[in-house]
């Protein structure tokens, strides 16, 4: 303050009452600090509570957010009347709350232990429920399942290992968990790979195959170890994809192989006349009786 003589006046400069043994403050008019009494001061200067709508004196700790003023007992939690003032809150359609009711209000609850999943947590949300990272778990092993893979059964879940161990179909092979995909023979899962020919291994998943006393064998090899041998090549008849072959007495033959033992011509669809190991048209026949 500066020193002033009782023979200078000293105002208040909005009453201009006498400031002379009185407290003032010392505000900025634009054109050097102006003395004002106490209460001219709050009247022009001091800032309107937004919650008891009274002004907020000089001598008052003034609270500020958002644009809005705040005695410090104002600054309140809408719900449990408790002081903000040196607590975290947050504002909800322009009310107040501290952290704890604000979370038992708009905070999703873990499924799993019921407790509030707090703003800033790490949370996992499925099918429209949501769990504290470490009490999402497989319903196995219990073990936290994280970020990882995980497989839903009605209201339980499992992660991928767990899951297969308990429900997914064994190979009949090598008896352990088909994940996904597969083959099925006679009513039994096989993985791809595992599903070979009994006799040379090949895979037999997307060709033709069959069996012989319930082993599956490819067509080749079946036809190697099982087939009756044409009369005339001596290769397999199997009989597969349509091939047709022709039977007498107890001899076989490709259609393509049954011809005339003399002069080739087929004899399929045609009379023919057994001379020993050998077949004959009616022509070669007679050639031979002359």
């Amino acid at each position: 303050m500066e020193q002033v003589t009782m023979s200078d006046r000293f105002d208040c400069d909005n009453c201009k009452e006498s400031l002379y043994g009185r407290k003032y403050i010392q505000a900025d008019g634009g054109e050097g600090d102006n003395p004002y009494c106490i209460p001219c001061y709050d009247s022009l200067f001091a800032n309107t509570c937004d919650e008891c709508k009274e002004l907020i004196g000089h001598d008052a700790r003034e609270l500020f957010y958002e644009d809005r003023h705040y005695h410090e007992h104002c600054f309140r939690c809408f719900r449990c009347d408790r002081s903000l003032a040196d607590e975290p809150f947050t504002s909800q359609d322009e009310a107040l709350l501290c952290n704890d009711c604000y979370c038992n209000e708009f905070s999703s609850k873990c499924v799993a232990c019921d407790k509030t999943v707090m703003p800033g947590t790490r949370k996992l949300e499925y099918g429209g429920s949501t769990w504290h990272e470490g009490c999402f778990i497989c319903h196995s092993c219990e073990q936290p399942i994280g970020s990882k893979s995980f497989i839903p059964d009605k209201d339980e879940h499992y992660c991928v290992s767990c899951y297969e161990d308990k429900f997914a179909p064994r190979c009949t092979r090598c008896k352990k968990a088909l994940a996904k995909g597969g083959v099925t023979y006679r009513d039994e899962p096989w993985h791809k790979e595992c599903f070979v020919c009994t006799g040379c291994k090949v895979q037999l998943a997307g060709q033709h195959f069959t069996s012989r006393e319930d082993n599956p064998y490819c067509l080749k090899c079946f036809g190697s170890l099982y087939s009756k041998k044409c009369e005339a090549c001596s290769k397999p008849i199997t009989g597969f994809g349509g091939g047709k072959y022709i039977s007498f007495e107890e001899r076989q033959w490709h259609q393509p192989c049954f011809t005339c033992t003399e002069c080739s011509v087929s004899l399929v669809g045609a009379g023919f006349f057994p001379n020993g190991d050998q077949i004959l048209c009616r022509d070669c026949n007679t050639n031979s009786n002359l």
